[in-house]
């Protein structure tokens, strides 16, 4: 934990992840390589169905600046240029996708012992501007975030919420959906390798709740077990396993007993890092 306020897009993000991260009810497979100069390539393959796409992911490292070029089976191309600690605690990151004319953008974060602040402003005749922000400590911080739609002149989102965080245990409370949504979450870790988290959300105009509650074990060093369920009955189960240093393998399985014709699904993720 750092020493000031988490960004406001990292509220709730702990049980966030031990609920979602890694599960994948496709097939994939990655293979990731580093050479001397510090040029990272990783190539990415997704079968999804019939469909297969995937990706090729290079980064290069220098200094203060990195650069990030994607370049997936449909010939786009996306990249992002960042530079940390232009000044103390200011990151700034341009990326651009080809052939999206518009889709040029310009983010800026700027971290402070006592608040955060984050902006993104899309670089087009008419762009989209968000901007958000958290004052507090790296324990409690209070926050929120807003977006602006300068063709229409409109809001096109506001959140706030609450986060206390401490190494055992962290809590979010959200408000979001332009005020329509409560979401609160809540992760407790009992040791380095045993947690649990709940995510609870409320429809303020429909009365509607759903809530989703998961685990986290790790059977050895190695092997990392998940589960997680919904109170529409849905089931998750992942077990990961670590066969070599930064080499994984993933199984998921989800059982959604709404779904008549398959309610069983399951997924693989191979991820090699030699």
């Amino acid at each position: 934990m750092g020493k000031g306020p988490v960004p406001f897009v990292n509220f709730g993000k702990r049980a966030k992840d031990l609920l979602h991260k890694d599960y994948n009810f496709d097939q994939k497979f990655s293979l990731s390589t580093i050479s001397d100069s510090g040029l990272g390539v990783t190539a990415t393959g997704v079968r999804i169905d019939e469909l297969f796409i995937g990706d090729i992911h290079t980064q290069h490292k220098h200094g203060k600046a990195t650069v990030d070029v994607k370049v997936d089976s449909d010939s786009r191309v996306s990249s992002t240029v960042t530079v940390d600690e232009i000044v103390t605690g200011l990151k700034t990151s341009f990326s651009f996708k080809v052939p999206d004319q518009k889709s040029g953008k310009l983010d800026l974060q700027y971290l402070h012992d006592r608040f955060t602040l984050n902006s993104s402003i899309g670089l087009a005749s008419a762009p989209l501007l968000e901007l958000s922000g958290t004052v507090g400590t790296s324990e409690l911080a209070i926050g929120g975030e807003v977006g602006f739609d300068s063709t229409s002149a409109s809001v096109t989102k506001y959140n706030y919420g609450m986060s206390y965080s401490k190494d055992d245990i962290s809590a979010a409370l959200l408000l979001a959906d332009k005020g329509e949504t409560l979401k609160a979450s809540y992760i407790h870790l009992f040791s380095p390798t045993n947690a649990v988290a709940a995510e609870v959300t409320h429809r303020l105009k429909t009365k509607e709740n759903y809530f989703t509650i998961g685990s986290s074990h790790a059977l050895d060093s190695s092997t990392l077990v998940k589960t997680r369920f919904s109170n529409s009955g849905k089931a998750g189960l992942l077990c990961q396993h670590e066969w070599r240093p930064k080499s994984f393998v993933t199984l998921s399985a989800e059982y959604d007993p709404k779904v008549v014709s398959s309610p069983a699904r399951f997924g693989v993720a191979i991820a090699l890092k030699p």
